[in-house]
């Protein structure tokens, strides 16, 4: 049974620590968490873990100094302590020009983002889930390796203006990589979801199995500039990097892609593929993101992009306040609308491409135009004449989501992904697949 603290066990460790509070303000946050997870690797498991963990966080503000300070022991002694701590902290700290002070009480949005099948996952069951996966790679005398995690969690605030918000929920994640015994060929799947009966572990080990026999033996073809086919992790990867640079103050500073010239910011201005909309709502059980902030700020629905137009950007409670607007919903979560094409209908309007299974080592390059670079990684396929032909080495590429959402050719349903660089628990991200053209790859990898 999930092991974590309850909405009224939260409040009542919440008020017992803002009794002890001689602050002009204070403001506790609570979490705590029941984990879980089983490795992989050679077709065996070969670790497998439960943690339960809580952690108090007391914020004082003496004016505008403000300091916090952090327990994980929840006695009254132990609660007197740690707010005593950030009171005495708050005095030596400089004052903090930005501190908006404590929010009262709030009205949240519905969201039920626990599932029992996560919350009450027994570790014979993870062993179940990842037998699906090595019994098909060693009937092909391949190798898998592979990653499950599980969490069942609850997060809780409380200021002295008299806020209590709290929330549980439950994620699971499941990525696995199938290799040649020769070690020319690898393939990859993964998934992420609420619910974890959501998780076909066999589907998607039956997917690595398919890539790793395909992607044996790669050749090489030149760098440049390719249409290219890309399976919605990749496809994911890419439009989180634009997601996350999507704030208000780092665009009225003139500091990122969203700045306008002369000053402000582009909300109003089309900059991509009028086929894009890209929205977050913690109420969409599609996406069921949080709902409140670590000060207690409601999310809500917000349309990010509409129509390829930008329609918002996330302001916090300051930068709102600087620029006489409200604050906004955040998107820690989002769905990406898309079109009505198959994967297999984008292979077969190709004359000449490649086809991208996921990304790897992502880094920045340039903020103002969101320039990435990265590798391919675990499938990287050659499409003639609407065919896949053979395997390919991987790439680095160097490419920004900007170009590539306005060079977009077809776009298939949205499902939801894992980020294939994170073995962990991640935000709710909802892609289609797109066929891209010119996208931009620039030096050949030996990796596979």
């Amino acid at each position: 049974m999930a092991n974590f603290i309850s909405r009224e066990e939260a409040q009542r460790i919440t008020e017992r620590a803002l009794s002890f509070s001689t602050a002009d303000e204070a403001r506790v946050n609570l979490s705590s968490s029941d984990t879980g997870n089983t490795r992989f690797a050679q077709n065996q498991m070969s670790t497998s873990g439960d943690a339960t963990n809580a952690e108090l966080s007391v914020t004082s503000a003496l004016g505008n100094k403000v300091a916090s300070a952090t327990t994980n022991i929840f006695t009254d002694e132990a609660l007197r302590r740690v707010v005593e701590t950030s009171e005495q902290l708050a005095r030596l700290v400089p004052e903090n020009e930005e501190y908006m002070g404590e929010l009262g009480a709030q009205d949240y949005p519905e969201n039920d983002a626990y599932y029992e099948s996560t919350g009450e996952l027994a570790p014979e069951r993870r062993a179940a889930a990842i037998a699906a996966v090595t019994e098909q790679a060693a009937a092909q005398s391949l190798l898998s390796t592979g990653f499950l995690i599980h969490e069942a969690a609850s997060d809780a605030v409380a200021t002295t203006n008299g806020l209590f918000a709290s929330a549980t929920r439950t994620r699971a994640y499941f990525t696995t990589t199938v290799r040649t015994a020769d070690g020319t060929g690898s393939g990859w799947a993964g998934a992420s979801a609420h619910d974890f009966d959501d998780l076909d572990t066999r589907a998607m080990g039956a997917r690595a199995v398919e890539k790793a026999l395909r992607s044996r033996s790669p050749r090489a073809v030149e760098p440049g500039r390719w249409t290219v086919v890309m399976e919605p992790t990749t496809v994911g990867n890419m439009v989180n990097l634009m997601v996350n640079q999507m704030g208000a103050r780092s665009a009225d500073e003139g500091r990122s892609f969203f700045s306008a010239p002369g000053g402000g910011n582009k909300i109003g201005e089309q900059f991509i593929d009028s086929r894009v909309n890209i929205h977050s709502d913690p109420g969409d059980p599609r996406i069921l993101s949080p709902t409140f902030n670590g000060e207690g700020l409601p999310n809500q629905r917000m349309v990010w992009v509409e129509d390829g137009v930008l329609q918002n950007l996330n302001y916090s409670r300051y930068w709102a306040d600087r620029q006489g607007v409200s604050p906004t919903g955040f998107p820690a979560g989002w769905y990406m609308s898309g079109g009505n094409s198959t994967l297999d209908e984008m292979i077969a309007s190709t004359e000449r491409g490649l086809l991208l299974t996921r990304f790897w080592y992502i880094r920045g390059v340039d903020p103002r135009t969101i320039l990435y670079t990265g590798l391919t990684r675990d499938g990287t396929f050659l499409i003639e004449d609407g065919e896949i032909s053979h395997p390919e080495k991987n790439f680095r590429w160097n490419e920004s989501p900007i170009f590539m959402l306005n060079n977009i050719e077809m776009m298939g349903e949205p499902v939801r992904i894992s980020a294939s660089e994170s073995s962990g628990l991640t935000n709710s991200v909802v892609v289609p697949p797109l066929k891209v053209r010119d996208f931009t790859f620039t030096s050949l990898s030996d990796a596979i």
